[in-house]
């Protein structure tokens, strides 16, 4: 499975602060989600234990599901029960690992919100940079919050510097089924096969 970059900083900053109150507003939830990250990153934990708490973290505030049946696009109708169940435990297995594992390597992302975009009562926009060092540039991230449930805020997209994250996973996927006949199962082991490794 081909390891993008825009994937790797997809992976870095999908993560949230489980102790956050109820109802609270967007800019807040991902400001919260961006210092949990923080403390996570440059706490004592050991690799091992940075990857577990992260997958849990991203499990209770992250849209996984959302996520990987968008990534699916078209594709999805052609699936028949079985094979959408399949791959819905295939993806969060890939998801999982793909982010965490490469978020345990990463050390203090400082991250500064900056404003929001109340889209509709569904979606908020929320603007905010990656503070720049001596070693990365400052980065422009827009935060996609699904926000129909205001109890349960969750992560749908990232754009970094006008680029989808989630747009670009699913022209990803599409390209491997495409290129192997339209098959759901090339996918499939694709998404296996990283997740094995």
């Amino acid at each position: 499975m081909k390891k993008t970059l825009t994937f790797f900083l997809f992976s870095i900053i999908f993560i949230s602060n489980t102790s956050i109150s109820l109802s609270i507003e967007s800019d807040v939830f991902i400001q919260s989600t961006v210092n949990r990250a923080a403390s996570t990153l440059s706490g004592n934990l050991s690799k091992e234990e940075r990857v577990e708490e992260l997958k849990k973290i991203a499990i209770d505030s992250v849209d996984i599901n959302g996520i990987g049946l968008y990534s699916l696009g078209s594709h999805r109708k052609n699936l028949n029960k079985n094979q959408l169940s399949d791959y819905k435990t295939v993806f969060k297995k890939y998801f999982l690992k793909s982010f965490s594992s490469r978020l345990a390597e990463y050390s203090n992302p400082e991250i500064e919100v900056i404003s929001k975009n109340v889209i509709n009562k569904n979606y908020t926009i929320v603007l905010s940079k990656l503070i720049g060092t001596e070693s990365r540039p400052e980065v422009k991230i827009e935060w996609r919050v699904y926000t129909k449930n205001p109890d349960n805020l969750l992560i749908r997209d990232l754009i970094i510097e006008g680029l989808s994250l989630a747009r670009t996973q699913k022209e990803e996927f599409n390209s491997i089924i495409n290129s192997n006949d339209g098959s759901i199962e090339a996918l499939l082991r694709n998404l296996t096969d990283f997740s094995s490794n």
